[in-house]
């Protein structure tokens, strides 16, 4: 693990990427998309077999009862009762961020409002390489389900054999999925934002991914919405000599452990970081001269995941600006919130918790603007609509209002 003093290109430096690689992953996507636009299925069957190394029939590409049925032949018995757990504690969580539809009445009889829907159709990835994210199902299922969408359809790639993990397509079916199909990539993507004969066209797509899956989802953004642009999955640990230093090493570890993933401790202690050093082979610790400064640190990084390790973190708890998710105290370890605690695992990576939040109800609905107004209301700011409207020269307008009382 590398060891930097702080200073205002810290950050920055950290996470600097190769300008050659986006553009690199930029091209390739927009080629997969423009094929599954122009082909359809025929260019899923391609892409799965050029990145997953598995030839698939169009009528393989949707996960069919029987494989769904087989699966749970397949899973440990112990599982569900794990299960029942994240999903209940997620759905005590999500049911308190529900809104409801409302609307008040002023004087002449003018009546405003909001009109809260679920979106109809959603698109879910749960990326299933190096290791199958059976957790994504349920954190990206499940709110969509609160939020009352009424179609819901799940991308996942297969293994070398076709088939999906049986925990996975599991869960799908426990939570009532409209269908799974066999894709991964930025393909997946392409096939749900557009639709082909065999995947639907939904109207927004979440769910975490890997570089390709991120700039598909960027590129068609606008076709359908996203939940967020997410990247490698990071943790920053703010810790002081407070910490157990066992407890800092497994949770930087622990992070690592993903693909590409981030570890960063943000540290005032010298002895704490020689100590981290020894025992973490990749990422950062970056010295700090006190937890002022440790907070400012994490702020500039906006971290997908922080956990606080001091021996008063609610005092910096309050400071904490960007941050996808906050672990408090020594006994809520990132992992508990990676499966069990509540809140989707599903959070904005490398900076963008500035102005991303974790996935949620919000993600999940839309709001319609109901204004009604009365003969009486109309004409008390008929003059204030004429006088803005000529000053637009927008002439039909001002006539739209003068026809009510011609």
């Amino acid at each position: 693990m590398k060891v930097v003093k702080f200073t205002g290109k810290t950050v920055e430096n950290i996470y600097s990427r190769s300008a050659k690689r986006k553009v690199r992953v930029k091209r390739t996507v927009e080629k997969i998309i423009q094929d599954v636009h122009t082909t359809g299925d025929k260019a899923l069957i391609k892409y799965t077999k050029k990145f997953d190394n598995v030839k698939l029939t169009v009528r393989q590409i949707k996960v069919t009862e029987s494989e769904t049925n087989g699966a749970y032949q397949n899973i440990d018995a112990e599982f569900i009762s794990s299960l029942k757990i994240a999903l209940n504690n997620i759905t005590s969580f999500y049911k308190k961020q529900l809104k409801k539809s409302w609307k008040i009445k002023q004087e002449d009889g003018v009546i405003l409002g909001e009109i809260i829907r679920p979106i109809e159709k959603v698109g879910v990835y749960v990326p299933s390489g190096t290791a199958p994210l059976i957790s994504s199902v349920y954190m990206s299922v499940l709110p969509a389900k609160i939020a009352g969408v009424s179609e819901i359809y799940l991308a996942t790639p297969p293994n070398a054999n076709g088939e999906v993990n049986p925990y996975i397509l599991v869960v799908a079916n426990l939570l009532k999925v409209n269908a799974v199909y066999k894709l991964g990539g930025a393909h997946a993507i392409a096939a749900m934002a557009l639709g082909t004969k065999t995947v639907p066209k939904v109207d927004k797509i979440v769910g975490p991914g890997n570089d390709y899956v991120t700039e598909a989802k960027r590129q068609v953004f606008g076709y359908v919405d996203i939940d967020m642009l997410a990247g490698p999955s990071e943790i920053v640990v703010i810790a002081n000599n407070f910490a157990n230093p066992k407890h800092v090493i497994a949770d930087l570890q622990s992070q690592a452990e993903h693909r590409r993933g981030i570890a960063i401790l943000v540290t005032t202690s010298k002895k704490l970081a020689k100590i981290v050093r020894k025992e973490v082979s990749s990422g950062y610790t970056i010295l700090v001269k006190n937890l002022d400064e440790a907070v400012d640190v994490s702020n500039r990084i906006a971290p997908e995941h922080l956990e606080i390790l001091v021996k008063q973190p609610n005092k910096l708890l309050k400071k904490i600006k960007n941050a996808g998710a906050v672990f408090v105290g020594p006994y809520t370890p990132v992992v508990v919130g990676d499966y069990i605690s509540g809140p989707s695992h599903v959070l904005p990576t490398g900076g963008t918790a500035r102005f991303f939040s974790g996935l949620g109800i919000n993600d999940f609905i839309k709001s319609t603007h109901m204004i009604s107004y009365t003969k009486k209301a109309l004409e008390k700011v008929a003059p204030a609509v004429e006088k803005i409207a000529s000053l637009e020269g927008l002439k039909k307008h001002i006539y739209s209002l003068k026809s009510r009382f011609e």
